[in-house]
């Protein structure tokens, strides 16, 4: 791995010698790093290394089973979550993301999808990610493909691209949805781009227009794309995505939040949490 978004992870700007890595990590000096690799001893990224070979931020160095370094490897995921399965690290709630994915290294999820709603989720071990992903203020887009029970009509498009009034007295919620892209893809199918992550707002929005939401995919975060990856399945993202990621929210930046509904943020537009 080696990416823009890798290197401010590690702290490490630039590739370094491989014996110069191993020496600082402490496990030997220079020549006896160098006598480990011209005898085949030591792998970066699973392959078995040479004299000379550098390592960039974000590669894994081993020696035998140990792993060289410091820090752990900076995990990006794109997972396509099924239904039922819940956005929460409760532990108690048997069907959550963290177990069901069981990963090896710990990931959290970056902005959440309700229980009955499929696609793409982004789960990594760097917070940064996160912090600046979930700045509603940004207006970073996500994509959905969305099934209603009745048909979709020009006047349903329009009331939904507008912006849709929500309010749910029960959870002290009274807003006007931001304006988004929204197109018809199918009788009963629409495609919504929404730049805030109300909790289930598509969900509500329909039906404050009389409308219910009967299948809901989330196909794209920002430049991430679900692509085919079927339900429960993950890759690690790209080092052109994670480059291009990196890109979108290195300026992302607080703008006057404050926490309230459920734990949500509340900005001028809304109550910022996942679907």
């Amino acid at each position: 791995m080696s990416n823009k978004m890798a290197e401010e992870y590690y702290g490490q700007k630039e590739s370094v010698r491989l014996n110069k890595y191993i020496s600082e990590s402490g496990y030997c000096s220079r020549r006896e790093a160098d006598r480990l690799i011209e005898a085949g001893q030591v792998r970066i990224d699973g392959k078995t290394a040479v004299c000379g070979e550098k390592v960039f931020p974000g590669q894994r160095v081993t020696i035998g089973r140990k792993v060289i370094g410091q820090k752990d490897e900076m995990v990006v995921l794109a997972v396509n979550k099924p239904v039922g399965i819940i956005c929460t690290e409760e532990k108690r709630i048997k069907n959550n993301i963290i177990r069901f994915l069981n990963y090896p290294v710990r990931v959290t999820y970056v902005g959440r999808l309700d229980k009955d709603s499929q696609g793409l989720l982004l789960m990594t071990n760097n917070g940064d990610i996160i912090n600046k992903m979930m700045r509603a203020g940004n207006y970073h887009e996500k994509e959905y493909y969305v099934t209603v029970n009745k048909e979709v009509t020009s006047a349903f498009l329009e009331a939904m691209s507008a912006g849709v009034h929500i309010v749910d007295k029960e959870k002290n919620m009274d807003v006007v949805t931001r304006p988004c892209t929204v197109s018809k893809i199918g009788k009963y199918k629409f495609r919504i781009v929404l730049t805030q992550g109300l909790n289930r707002q598509i969900r509500r929005m329909c039906d404050a227009l009389g409308y219910r939401v009967t299948e809901l995919t989330r196909v794209r975060i920002m430049n991430i794309e679900l692509g085919n990856l079927k339900p429960g399945e993950y890759r690690k993202l790209t080092d052109s995505e994670l480059d291009e990621l990196y890109e979108l929210i290195r300026d992302s930046r607080n703008v006057g939040e404050e926490v309230s509904y459920e734990g949500c943020r509340k900005t001028g537009a809304g109550y910022e949490k996942g679907r």
